[in-house]
């Protein structure tokens, strides 16, 4: 049952992102940043920690998941250092996966061409 659930959180996020791309006028960038929100705004709350319990993987996987990284770091460095942790931790979780977004975007802009 868990890996139903699993399944089934990722596939509700991304019928919400196409119905909403397919019923406004909104493009896939501006989706992408309302999830990231969401998600954000989940953690803030609590509430995607509970995701996270019930579904496992299937609450990591989808870009709500980054907002939620983004937000965790920040309050857990916050419980430390204070304000000025809100700063520092905010990239502590998702430092890896930027970095590495970074580097396989220059690769393969050196591999191939963009076309016209």
């Amino acid at each position: 049952m868990y890996f139903i659930n699993s399944f089934l959180f990722c596939g509700i996020i991304c019928l919400i992102a196409e119905l909403i791309l397919d019923n406004t006028k909104l493009t896939p960038g501006h989706i992408t940043s309302l999830f990231v929100c969401i998600g954000a705004a989940f953690d803030s709350f609590g509430i995607y920690d509970f995701f996270i319990a019930r579904v496992g993987g299937g609450a990591l996987l989808p870009i709500t998941s980054f907002g939620h990284s983004l937000i965790h770091g920040a309050l857990l460095s916050a419980e430390s250092h204070g304000v000025i942790g809100l700063l520092m931790g905010i990239f502590n979780l998702t430092a890896a996966g930027i970095t590495a977004a970074i580097i396989f975007t220059f690769v393969f802009t050196l591999i191939f061409k963009a076309k016209d």
